[in-house]
């Protein structure tokens, strides 16, 4: 199964936004998904309209062991598309974990103990902070897709994101690589997007993605009717720049990771 973990230490990128859209993308081209919410405020899980009250295992639970991750995977609205949901308990991960050998590790041993075939693909939708939560998605995934918005502080965050992937490499887990940075609510009105785009691309080149996802509101809109946006309005420029998005990602996956 591939294993991408979807991160950046920065709030309000977009990374929810990319996991649920490009999850959606995979499985209406007929992958097997399995989306993994990783952010204690459970936005991955409301967008995809798993309700609170259907949450009875999560992520937290996978992590401390008191469920397996196909025990608490859940269907989705999409078809192929399966969701281990987040709810409060995640939040006092970073402390609980402290007793637990391996606590870099969970996600992973989990995630090697799930049935074979039974996922082509899993996504983690990582918390905007660089702790425990997202050290365990790291160490687990063996690609990184970092959402990065087009404004001024993007690269002063991308340095600091960097920096710690290089230790999660050197300390635990020499697979994990850049799959690709996607550029995020990129405003043609706007200078500065163009300007930040340029500046990103100037520092990180081939790595950057052809396709950028533009400010739209019905990006916006569709977390609310619990739908991802390639269903609410498949139309809209938001979602065909995630569709497109989704084909240079699948283009970059090794020819053989899916068989794996």
């Amino acid at each position: 199964m591939i294993r991408i973990a979807v991160a950046n230490q920065k709030g309000g990128v977009g990374k929810t936004t990319t996991a649920i859209n490009v999850a959606t993308a995979l499985a209406a081209t007929g992958w097997r998904v399995l989306l993994i919410d990783f952010d204690p405020q459970g936005n991955a899980s409301t967008g995809l309209g798993v309700d609170r009250a259907a949450r009875n295992w999560s992520s937290y639970d996978v992590l401390t062991g008191e469920a397996s991750i196909v025990e608490a995977a859940v269907a989705s609205r999409v078809p192929r598309l399966d969701l281990i949901p987040a709810t409060e308990d995640l939040s006092g991960t970073e402390i609980e974990l402290i007793d637990f050998s391996e606590r870099t590790h969970r996600l992973d041993t989990a995630l090697n103990a799930t049935p074979p075939g039974q996922w082509d693909i899993c996504l983690i939708d990582c918390p905007p902070s660089l702790g425990l939560l997202t050290i365990n998605a790291l160490v687990a995934a063996r690609s990184l897709l970092v959402p990065l918005q087009c404004e001024f502080f993007a690269l002063e965050g991308l340095s600091q994101l960097l920096t710690t992937i290089e230790r999660v490499r050197a300390r635990f887990n020499t697979d994990l690589a850049i799959l690709g940075v996607a550029l995020t609510m990129y405003d043609r009105r706007n200078r500065l997007s163009e300007q930040v785009a340029q500046d990103v691309r100037a520092c990180l080149g081939k790595v950057v993605f052809d396709t950028v996802i533009p400010r739209n509101v019905r990006l916006s809109e569709a977390p609310s009717h619990g739908l991802p946006a390639l269903i609410y309005d498949h139309r809209c420029t938001g979602s065909e720049a995630y569709i497109e998005l989704t084909r240079e990602l699948i283009g970059r996956l090794p020819k053989m990771a899916r068989a794996a």
